[in-house]
């Protein structure tokens, strides 16, 4: 996983409450061996409409997802994310996301930013208004920004989960932080214990 401080960019206004992980990636889309490609799926079933918003030109270098409330609902799979991410999008701006979803942005290094209803909403018409509206977003400072127009807010984050984007640590990064204490444990485990 990289590492993560500050997101500026564009945004996509998915102006859409209850978004669930069947919609962000269809179940036919889990049958896939690789972990990539899945970028393909995302929100495939909204796209056969050609109004549909990511379908829209002046939304193609957006890399910020603003959606409505609740959003990654339904089922576990960790494909959502990997969609939305290998689409080019970097963070998700929503007023509620499901837990497993969250904690599955935070395992995968895609930013979920929890603000209010009523920041999400004036976001939301703002980049309507204006696509080329751009949005900073700092990890560190736990803020989001938007100069052009002053609205700001910050936005929750545990500190552990804080630490990881900004470390850039997955749960395997996690545990090769402690990979001295896990040699020098090796190296004294008796033999008779199993290895595998």
């Amino acid at each position: 996983m990289k590492a993560v401080h500050i997101v500026t960019g564009t945004a996509l206004p998915l102006d859409r409450a209850d978004v669930d992980t069947d919609q962000i990636i269809p179940s036919d889309w889990l049958k896939r061996v690789e972990r990539t490609g899945f970028e393909k799926g995302l929100f495939s079933e909204w796209r056969d409409d050609r109004d549909f918003v990511l379908n829209q030109e002046q939304y193609a270098a957006a890399n910020i997802l603003v959606a409505g409330i609740n959003f990654g609902t339904g089922s576990s799979r960790e494909h959502a994310v990997w969609a939305i991410q290998q689409y080019g999008f970097e963070a998700v701006i929503s007023p509620r996301f499901a837990d497993i979803f969250r904690n599955n942005c935070t395992k995968n290094g895609l930013v979920p930013v929890t603000v209010s209803a009523e920041f999400n909403a004036a976001l939301m018409q703002a980049v309507l208004a204006d696509p080329a509206l751009e949005i900073t977003i700092d990890v560190e400072r736990l803020t989001v920004e938007v100069p052009a127009i002053g609205l700001e807010t910050s936005f929750p984050l545990a500190s552990g989960t804080r630490q990881r984007f900004l470390e850039g640590l997955d749960d395997i990064g996690l545990t090769m932080r402690h990979l001295d204490e896990i040699e020098a444990y090796e190296t004294k485990r008796p033999a008779w214990i199993p290895t595998s």
